[in-house]
């Protein structure tokens, strides 16, 4: 493949939420009966290195099944949205599995699109060096919020293709799953597609192992979120009084991620303050496993037509292809 010979001048479109938000959900979610944090503040640097280390460990097969399934399928999940498509893709990490799937594709342009602003600019940039012929917009913004793309990004003839690996739309509550969709939906535009990836349900044994590693890789993911609230907004957590605890909820189809306080202790952020009882779990991810027909019928409710899925010989993880109509069902 042809790399070019200077670093690439990468457009950066900077939508990123202001800091406030990030303080705002903290205060918010450290307030309430149950207390949670939003998983999307995992990845700050030191975050972003802890998950691929994650997807390296023997335990954890999301991303070792997933990519072998684009390399087993590439050219099958290409032949749907055609040559000369415009990706669009939500929370590009380090572009793994992007690469397999620009290659397949070979697109006229890739709009990554991460909160995570250098982990971003990096992946664009060696992306764009590495696929010359494709044009590269970076976009800085939480995803999960309803955006609006620059008009230059994505020729306007370009039909749009919305890809989101790595199982996180496991993230979400089915609701809020398919409200996202929706958007996905809408981004995409009538006669547009989204390739997804989908975590399929499975023997909790295997769920277990896989968030509680025995190189306690996913702990120190986990409590680097709390590192990351003491350095950006000024709280005194400390971090040996919490534990990690990951458990596959079989009745919720999902597994919980939780920091357990050790103690009795109050944390202090920004004048206010938060008492935690021993034992008490500050819940800080969810991850919702489906079965096939279960994600196919939450993406028609969002307004997807679910047109194929792949999945491995051990039926641990999908990847859907879902259309959009390219003019509204009559009614």
């Amino acid at each position: 493949m042809p790399h070019r010979s200077a670093a690439a001048a990468v457009p950066l479109v900077d939508l990123r939420p202001e800091a406030g938000s990030f303080r705002d959900d903290v205060i918010a979610g450290l307030s309430g009966a149950v207390k949670s944090l939003p998983p999307k503040y995992f990845y700050d640097a030191r975050g972003s290195e802890l998950f691929e280390a994650i997807c390296e460990l023997p335990e954890y097969y999301p991303t070792r099944t997933e990519i072998a399934l684009m390399i087993d399928q590439g050219a099958a999940m290409a032949r749907l949205p055609g040559p000369r498509c415009a990706v669009i893709e939500f929370g590009a990490g380090s572009g793994r599995k992007t690469r397999i799937l620009l290659e397949a594709l070979d697109p006229v342009a890739y709009v990554p699109i991460d909160i995570a602003r250098e982990q971003l600019a990096r992946t664009a940039a060696d992306i764009s060096r590495e696929f010359p012929g494709v044009s590269v917009t970076a976009v800085c913004a939480d995803y999960s919020r309803p955006l609006e793309l620059p008009s230059s990004a994505v020729p306007a003839s370009s039909r749009r293709v919305v890809y989101f690996p790595g199982s996180t739309i496991g993230n979400l509550t089915p609701p809020e799953a398919v409200a996202f969709l929706a958007v996905a939906r809408r981004l995409a535009g009538a006669g547009g597609g989204m390739l997804v990836g989908v975590d399929l349900k499975k023997d909790g044994a295997r769920l277990n192992a896989a968030y509680n590693d025995a190189q306690g890789v996913t702990a120190r993911f986990n409590l680097n979120l709390l590192a990351r609230i003491n350095r950006e907004l000024g709280a005194d957590f400390d971090l040996a009084a919490f534990r990690h605890h990951a458990f596959y909820n079989e009745r919720l189809g999902r597994v919980e991620m939780h920091l357990v306080s050790l103690k009795a202790q109050r944390v202090r952020m920004d004048g206010t303050s938060f008492a935690f009882r021993g034992g008490e779990t500050i819940h800080t991810e969810s991850s919702y496993k489906y079965t096939v027909a279960e994600f196919q019928a939450l993406a028609r409710r969002a307004g997807f037509e679910p047109v194929e899925c792949w999945t491995d010989a051990g039926s641990l993880f999908a990847v859907h292809y879902l259309a959009v109509p390219a003019r509204p069902a009559a009614r």
